[in-house]
């Protein structure tokens, strides 16, 4: 007897991943396609935990707008072409969400993490569940992001994970990078 092919996961679960630093090598204010390079091994991490099921959610601030630097439509065309890149190795980016915003320039929101107004925000548009979902980067302002949210949240090394690693809350997960970290996600049963 063939048993049904059913996804690992559940339909509303998610991986929320920062960006600078967590995708792509940081470099400060990435804003084109000229400036974009792939940390070693994460497109091939994404495709991993987009086969699983997982949906894949860029959450990322982007001061570069409050300061001036570039513009929206820079951004998108960015992320357009990240989801151009990544469709010949087997994964999309299901939805980008960056807060424009900087306290210094614009004043306070609720979507600059670690605040989790763009987690939230995505979980409410897309049907998500932050209790089956995870939340990946590289700084403390993630972690934070992803806990605020109900998410389960990991560090990684790359950007300024290494440094960031001393202040990670005690009995959170550090990971070497986001292939390490989809791994440790795939490996994790929620019941």
């Amino acid at each position: 007897m063939k048993l049904p092919t059913v996804s690992p996961i559940s339909p509303g679960s998610a991986v929320f991943l920062d960006r600078d630093g967590t995708l792509n090598l940081e470099t400060g204010y990435v804003h084109d396609r000229a400036g974009w390079q792939w940390l070693p091994g994460a497109p091939q991490a994404l495709a991993r935990l987009h086969g699983f099921g997982y949906r894949l959610v860029v959450v990322s601030n982007q001061s570069g707008l409050a300061r001036g630097l570039y513009g929206t439509a820079d951004v998108d065309a960015l992320h357009d072409y990240v989801n151009e890149d990544l469709a010949g190795r087997g994964a999309i980016i299901d939805a980008f969400y960056y807060c424009p915003h900087h306290p210094d320039f614009t004043g306070d929101c609720s979507c600059r993490k670690p605040k989790p107004g763009l987690l939230l925000r995505a979980t409410e548009e897309l049907g998500l569940d932050c209790k089956r979902s995870w939340m990946i980067g590289d700084k403390i302002s993630d972690i934070r992001a992803g806990r605020a949210a109900g998410c389960r949240s990991i560090l990684v090394r790359t950007g300024y994970g290494h440094r960031a690693e001393a202040d990670m809350p005690a009995g959170l997960p550090v990971a070497d990078d986001l292939r390490a970290a989809a791994e440790l996600i795939i490996g994790t049963d929620f019941t």
